[in-house]
């Protein structure tokens, strides 16, 4: 059913899943060290995500539709709107705190994964160069994703293995997840939807990049996560320079 390509996707989603699962256990162990130093790895994670999206991501969708700029406008708002309506309405008609606190931000995240597996089936579809600068940037953010799920969970009410596996569900098995239902059907798309599909992943990374990575690295303020931010920046500009 899937190709060297596809094994080749299945495997850095996995990795992907992996990587969330030991946030998950490192933060569950070694709680003061992850939460002293969570916002290190989300620093770096943003550079490295914004950057390979403006850098790579978007000029190569743009290549592929003319329509680009639109379904990049379309990815960022479509987390923006479906954030807001979990964070807003749900959290509005459910008034406790263990379900603001702990199950919207896991269903945010969930979905957020999910959609994590379907941006490395479409990344992988365009070239493998642009699979792996996805997958670098992507898997650099699912650690502290983990620890921020897990946390989040936990200070919402949950018990330590409720919050476990509740982590692992929304932020580590929901992206091979994604990427199993998508890969097949992308694999049969023509490149000008597949230019629209990556336009709409961009905006997506840009999305978490900006909007939920960086605003929680400027309320920890952090002296040195301005230095984690610009080495996750430098990091993506030799990775693309050094294909060019």
């Amino acid at each position: 059913m899937f190709t060297h390509t596809g094994v080749v996707v299945i495997s850095a989603s996995l990795v992907a899943c992996l990587v969330t699962m030991i946030g998950i256990f490192v933060i569950k162990r070694y709680e003061k060290w992850g939460s002293a130093n969570v916002v290190y790895f989300m620093s770096f994670a943003a550079g490295v995500l914004i950057s390979v999206s403006f850098l790579h991501i978007i000029p190569t969708s743009f290549a592929m539709n003319k329509e680009a700029p639109v379904f990049l406008l379309a990815g960022f708002f479509a987390l923006y709107l479906i954030n807001r309506f979990l964070n807003t309405y749900i959290c509005h008609e459910y008034d406790c705190a263990s379900y603001s606190l702990g199950l919207i931000p896991m269903l945010g995240i969930g979905v957020h994964s999910f959609l994590d597996g379907i941006i490395y089936s479409v990344a992988f579809k365009v070239s493998i160069f642009t699979g792996i600068l996805t997958v670098i940037g992507m898997i650099l953010h699912e650690f502290p994703e983990g620890i921020v799920t897990f946390l989040l969970l936990e200070r919402g009410g949950f018990s330590r293995k409720r919050s476990t596996w509740y982590a692992i569900l929304a932020a580590a098995i929901s992206t091979p997840l994604g990427t199993l239902i998508s890969y097949p059907l992308i694999s049969k798309i023509n490149q000008s939807t597949l230019g629209a599909l990556l336009s709409l992943s961009a905006g997506a990374l840009v999305y978490v990049g900006a909007s939920h990575l960086l605003p929680a690295v400027e309320k920890e303020e952090k002296h040195f996560s301005l230095i984690s931010l610009l080495v996750g920046i430098l990091v993506a500009v030799i990775i693309v320079i050094s294909k060019s």
